[in-house]
C-alpha cells in the first residue's frame, strides 16, 4: 500500500476530470441542433406543465437534455478518478472489457481481491440489470478461481455518492460515498478532499459554457418562435405533429431495368 498524496489527486482531478468536463459539455451544447433537441421530448409533459412561452420552453428542454448528459460524462470521468487512485495505492488495475462484464476495476487488498462494478450513485438499473450485475459478479469470481487465485474475492457495486445503511447484499457489497472511497483509497477522508479541486477548477471553466448556453438558448427561442407558434402562441398541434406525426412512407422507385424495357417497346 502506498502513501496517497493530495496533491497528486488534485492534479488528476483537474487535468483528468474537470478539463475534459467542460470540454466534452461544450462539445455537446454546440453540435446540438434545435430539431435534434425536439424530438428527445414528450409534448404531453409539456402541456401538462402549462408551458406557455418559448423562453421557459426552450430553457426546459435544453437543461433536461444538458443534465441526461452532463450525469454521463461526469459519472465515466469520476469512473476514471476511482481507477487511477486505486492503481496509485493498491494497484488497482482498470477490468479488461469484454473479459470481466459489469466490473470496472480489480484490486487487492489486506489479502482480499475486489471486484468492482463502479456507478455515479446508489439509485440505478432495474431489477434486470442488478440481477445481471449478480451473474456477472459469479462468472467473474469464477474466472479468476480458474486462473489461480485463491484469495478471498469480493464483490463491490460501488457508487461514487450517497449512501447504503444495509451494503451487505448477500452476493456483493454496495459501498456508496465516504465508504466507497475508503475501500479504493484507504482513507476514510478522501471523499471529502475531492470537492475542493473540482471547486477552484470549475469556477475558471464554467464562464465559457455560460457564454455559449445563453447563445443557445436565444438561437432555440428563436427558431422556435419562427417554427411552432401563432399568434404568439405556442402551436401544440404543429409540435405533436413533428414530434409524433407517422412517417408518410417512400414511394418505391421503379426499377432501371423496368424503364429500359419500356423505352425499348416504344422503339
Amino acid at each position: 500500500m502506498q502513501n496517497l498524496s493530495y496533491e497528486a489527486i488534485f492534479e488528476f482531478v483537474q487535468s483528468d476530470v474537470i478539463q475534459p468536463f467542460y470540454i466534452k459539455r461544450l462539445e455537446k451544447l454546440n453540435r446540438l441542433t434545435f430539431d435534434e433537441l425536439l424530438k428527445r421530448k414528450n409534448p404531453y409533459l409539456f402541456k401538462a406543465k402549462n408551458i406557455q412561452t418559448a423562453e421557459e420552453f426552450t430553457r426546459y428542454i435544453l437543461d433536461a437534455f444538458l443534465s441526461s448528459q452532463e450525469e454521463t460524462i461526469f459519472g465515466d470521468l469520476m469512473e476514471k478518478l476511482a481507477i487511477h487512485i486505486c492503481e496509485a495505492i493498491f494497484g488497482g488495475y482498470k477490468a479488461e472489457q469484454g473479459k470481466f462484464k459489469s466490473i470496472d476495476l480489480i484490486f487487492d487488498r489486506d489479502g482480499k481481491t475486489y471486484l468492482v462494478g463502479i456507478k455515479s450513485g446508489p439509485h440505478w438499473g432495474n431489477k434486470d440489470q442488478q440481477d445481471a450485475m449478480k451473474r456477472n459478479f459469479k462468472a467473474a469470481k469464477e474466472l479468476l478461481r480458474a486462473e489461480g487465485n485463491t484469495q478471498e474475492i469480493i464483490a463491490v457495486n460501488g457508487c461514487c455518492y450517497g449512501k447504503d445503511s444495509q451494503p451487505d447484499k448477500g452476493e456483493y457489497l454496495k459501498l456508496c460515498g465516504q465508504a466507497f472511497w475508503s475501500l479504493i483509497s484507504g482513507d476514510d477522508d478522501l471523499y471529502m478532499k475531492i470537492i475542493e479541486p473540482l471547486d477552484e477548477e470549475a469556477k475558471q471553466k464554467d464562464d465559457m459554457f455560460k457564454d455559449a448556453y445563453t447563445k443557445k438558448i436565444n438561437m432555440f427561442t428563436a427558431e422556435f418562435l419562427n417554427g411552432y407558434s401563432v399568434n404568439g402562441e405556442i402551436d401544440w398541434a404543429k409540435f405533436l405533429q413533428f414530434v409524433s406525426r407517422r412517417p408518410v412512407p417512400k414511394l418505391a422507385s421503379e426499377p432501371k431495368t423496368t424503364r429500359r424495357t419500356a423505352k425499348a417497346k416504344r422503339i
